[in-house]
């Protein structure tokens, strides 16, 4: 019996030792070799006051947020610009504004990975190793359509990031982000991998890992490792509604981001293939009038007259199911298939038509740069002016920046502020139109910009047409400000 007994027990000891060798993973060899090659980048970029005596808060103050800062965020008594404390009113004044988020190295001689948002129109990039060195970086490029960015230190023998194949990347499993999320620097958070290939709103190159790994402001342009130390992405985003990390965030794959590294090293740009083409969804019930036997491809709503799909022979009405032999299994897989493809490549596409399949052979065009119209070419300091009463300072278009955008009118945004920052619109957008009381209005000078929304109420909503890069959107603000433009 005793024998027995014991066997019993040597027994249920073994599988506990099994059931714990496959329990949670253990990430501490990972982090100890792969967190030197994970740094902190602090960015300083100069802006000015308004000149009012202003808050250093980032909101207007027409907007809700102003009162709750000016509340309970510590006054700092004799320090110019905060709300009721002595300052210098009307006359501007400059201040820096700083910024935090993560990188890693992927060259030993110092060039480093990060987000293309983590840099963007920074004065002076910082970069702290877990040495405890600073070294100053420079931009080598930045590709804000997939939010990529290569920096550089001055540095040698510094060590790096391994690199893994996110294709073979399977839902569920664990991965690992470094980072420094408030600035805390080499903090370590794990997850699984949610999902892949997410499109996201605005986000058209990109198939993004979802994963369920914390990850928080300052998070952004640090790796994601899978369990054998390699980086399969780039933390970019996160999905939330406070601000803070709820449960989903987003990773460029890695093979995405060092294909755009390499065309920044050695051309300074990414290129990216277009074939002029506006393309939907294929629904079931589309799929059902079209005759074809499941729901998949993209089916064209519009060929862009003289474009490379209109000089192919693609025509409104056909599907899109197979463009360079890649399966076009929804329609937000066409413009990441595209645009991976070299300008200047011959490709045959896969057509349904008429209840048949057909090919044709398209020449891949070229997606222009984009250029934020108003940041190096804007003249004038926005800071030096009020803004409107959507909370916008705009300016009017160069003959320059019109030659450029192919446009005849329109008013640049040199600046956003109260409602207009909720509406997600942003410095380098083009206002092209106004639409109020149903009608459409085209927009060529400041001053009847102005005069047409001094002449609406406050509680009216107002309808832009803007122009974002080569996207055309309609963006609705709801409210207006007291203050009229000055």
């Amino acid at each position: 019996m005793k024998q027995l007994f014991a066997a019993f027990l040597l027994s249920v000891f073994s599988l506990l030792g099994q059931a714990q060798s496959r329990g949670l993973p253990d990430f501490t060899e990972l982090v100890e070799k792969q967190g030197p090659a994970v740094v902190n980048i602090s960015t300083t970029q100069t802006a000015r006051s308004n000149g009012r005596g202003a808050q250093p808060f980032p909101f207007d103050e027409d907007d809700p947020m102003f009162e709750f800062f000016r509340r309970f965020i510590p006054r700092q008594p004799g320090v110019p610009g905060f709300p009721g404390m002595p300052g210098v009113p009307g006359e501007p004044r400059e201040f820096q504004s700083r910024s935090l988020g993560s990188g890693f190295i992927v060259s030993a001689d110092g060039y480093i990975l990060t987000n293309a948002h983590v840099v963007d129109a920074a004065d002076e990039i910082l970069v702290r190793l877990t040495d405890k060195r600073e070294l100053k970086a420079r931009v080598i490029g930045a590709d804000k359509r997939s939010d990529v960015a290569l920096i550089k230190i001055e540095a040698t023998s510094l060590p790096t990031v391994r690199l893994g194949d996110p294709n073979v990347l399977k839902v569920g499993e664990w991965v690992v982000a470094i980072g420094s999320p408030f600035g805390f620097d080499n903090s370590v958070t794990a997850g699984i991998v949610s999902a892949k290939g997410r499109s996201l709103p605005q986000e058209n190159y990109v198939p993004f890992i979802q994963t369920d790994v914390a990850v928080n402001p300052g998070n952004s342009g640090g790796p994601l490792f899978n369990l054998q130390g390699e980086v399969v992405g780039i933390n970019s985003q996160i999905y939330s509604r406070s601000g803070g990390f709820m449960g989903i965030s987003f990773a460029i794959p890695i093979d995405v981001a060092m294909d755009v590294q390499a065309q920044l090293r050695t051309a300074g740009k990414v290129s990216r293939g277009r074939i002029g083409v506006v393309i939907q969804e294929v629904s079931k019930e589309l799929a059902e009038s079209f005759g074809l036997n499941q729901a998949m491809g993209a089916a064209v709503n519009a060929v862009e007259s003289g474009g490379p799909a209109d000089k192919a022979g693609v025509a409104a009405g056909d599907v899109i199911l197979k463009f360079d032999g890649k399966t076009v299994n929804s329609s937000s897989d066409l413009p990441r298939i595209v645009a991976a493809t070299a300008p200047g490549s011959k490709v045959k596409i896969q057509l349904w038509r008429k209840g048949a399949s057909r090919e044709v052979t398209v020449v891949v065009g070229e997606i222009p740069e984009e250029k934020p119209a108003g940041r190096a070419t804007r003249s004038g300091k926005p800071a030096e002016r009020a803004a409107n009463r959507l909370g916008l300072l705009v300016s009017e278009l160069t003959a320059e920046q019109k030659r450029e955008l192919k446009l005849n009118h329109g008013l640049l945004i040199d600046d956003v502020r109260g409602n207009s920052a909720r509406a997600e619109l942003r410095p380098g957008d083009v206002i092209l139109a106004i639409i109020s009381r149903g009608t459409s209005t085209e927009l060529t000078s400041v001053e009847q910009f102005n005069k047409l929304l001094a002449a609406l109420d406050k509680s009216a909503n107002v309808t832009l047409l803007v122009r974002r890069g080569e996207m055309q959107t309609f963006v609705t603000i709801k409210g207006l400000s007291d203050r009229r433009a000055e």
